[in-house]
């Protein structure tokens, strides 16, 4: 892989069941949504739909399982949930799932059909290699509020993945930074598939990762994409 990831000892100490698979792709041909980034968001609603058969998202055993990672290092889950659950509820409700490009439109349909946490990065903004870690606090997070780009840190404690320059993600998989996000004008890209047992194991990580490939190739022609296991 051409950037390194890692996961601190204290992560696993903290979730021994996580585990997670990244898939790199190459000279993508990004842009703004289409109907085929669409038409992949709607098909994904309607799998979790098929899927949850009438439970709320978070009933389901992975997120019930990522909840419980989510207080073992003190955040609420119900007040911060991670990115799956929060996708898989915009996806329930009358307004649906956004639409933002198609890099993200492709991730978030995966996320939401398999019920995973996705996140996608922009190789070329990333410094270093990507580390999960337990934050100090002192860590910066580039971020917008109030519609103004912003920098805030984390809680001393709080899972972050995070790069040379700072937190890339708040809260394990809560809330992705401006600094390295997807844009439309993004070429190289790092996504982050992410399981925490018994909820989800390494197989259907693959299967999904397998999946997101697929629709890369088909949303960008000519893509390269090596997809990396997850780690034993």
């Amino acid at each position: 892989m051409s950037l390194t990831l890692t996961v601190a000892d204290e992560v696993r100490a903290l979730a021994p069941g996580f585990v997670h698979v990244a898939v790199e792709a190459h000279g993508l041909a990004a842009g703004p949504s289409n109907a085929d980034s669409s038409a992949l968001l709607d098909d994904a609603a309607r799998r979790l739909t098929a899927r949850l058969a009438g439970r709320a998202p978070h009933e389901d055993p992975h997120m019930a399982a990522w909840r419980e990672a989510y207080t073992a290092f003190g955040a609420k889950p119900s007040r911060t949930r991670n990115s799956a659950e929060a996708l898989a509820r915009r996806a329930l409700a009358d307004g649906g799932l956004p639409r933002v490009n198609t890099l993200v439109d492709a991730y978030n349909a995966v996320s939401v059909a398999h019920l995973i946490p996705v996140g996608g990065e922009d190789a070329d903004r990333i410094t270093g290699g990507m580390r999960l870690v337990r934050a100090t606090g002192d860590e910066p997070f580039a971020t917008v509020a109030g519609g103004q780009e912003t920098v805030e840190h984390p809680e001393a404690g709080e899972v972050v993945w995070c790069d040379g320059e700072g937190v890339t993600c708040r809260r394990w998989n809560w809330r992705q930074g401006v600094r390295t996000r997807l844009t439309e004008e993004s070429v190289n890209a790092l996504f982050l598939l992410e399981g925490m047992a018994p909820g989800t194991g390494p197989g259907p990580l693959v299967a999904a990762a397998e999946e997101l490939a697929g629709h890369l190739e088909k949303l960008s022609p000519g893509v390269r994409i090596v997809l990396h296991a997850p780690e034993s």
